[in-house]
């Protein structure tokens, strides 16, 4: 027996067929057609954008309903309509992948940064400390606009043909993260900033 959490289905694609476990995700209960969506991307090769999925003669389209809402339970037979990328757009794909996980990775170090200038902002550092803390905080955030402005340049340097529709719409979605990310950094960057100001100013007068 499945679980409430997942289920079989059969995914038929041309003559092929697929048995297919779909997984909800850790924070659903139950799996959402974009679970199954991203399982049949995984077992068949056909990306997500080009995917046309049928269940009894009806094109499911809401990605975030839940597919015991759509009707689909366990042993449903799903028909799947969509061709595969060629090799070199799965070639671009990946590197963009590889882009997006070193994305993710900068944007961990930029919430650390975060976290630790919040704790500074609380007084969770005694004051003698704080100057230096700020500082290297300061070189940090820098060092992670570097790596994002890197990325961009790589992303930019990649040129792809005009049927490339799954790598434009992917690269499109990377350049507005990386471009969002900046902007959080810029905001980081300005906080530490006037934290340095404060400092500066309670020194002077205590100079005085």
């Amino acid at each position: 027996m499945c679980s409430n959490s997942d289920l079989i289905v059969t995914i038929t694609h041309g003559s092929e067929k697929h048995k297919l476990q779909v997984e909800a995700e850790e924070d659903h209960n139950e799996p959402t057609l974009q679970d199954m969506a991203l399982s049949v991307e995984k077992v068949t090769g056909v990306p997500l954008a080009s995917q046309k999925l049928i269940y009894k003669g009806k094109s499911l389209k809401e990605m975030q309903q839940k597919l015991s809402v759509l009707g689909i339970k366990n042993g449903c037979k799903v028909m799947l309509i969509g061709k595969k990328n060629c090799p070199e757009e799965e070639s671009e794909l990946k590197k963009l992948k590889d882009l997006e996980k070193s994305v993710e990775h900068i944007a961990n170090k930029v919430e650390d940064v975060n976290k630790e200038l919040s704790a500074i902002q609380k007084g969770f550092l005694t004051k003698s400390l704080q100057v230096e803390a700020l500082g290297k905080l300061d070189k940090r955030i820098k060092t992670n606009v570097e790596q994002f402005m890197k990325v961009l340049e790589q992303i930019d340097s990649m040129t792809m043909p005009e049927n490339f529709s799954d790598c434009k719409m992917k690269r499109k979605g990377l350049v507005q993260k990386v471009q969002g990310l900046l902007a959080q950094c810029d905001t980081v960057e300005g906080n530490i900033s006037q934290e340095m100001d404060k400092l500066q100013c309670k020194n002077l007068a205590l100079s005085k």
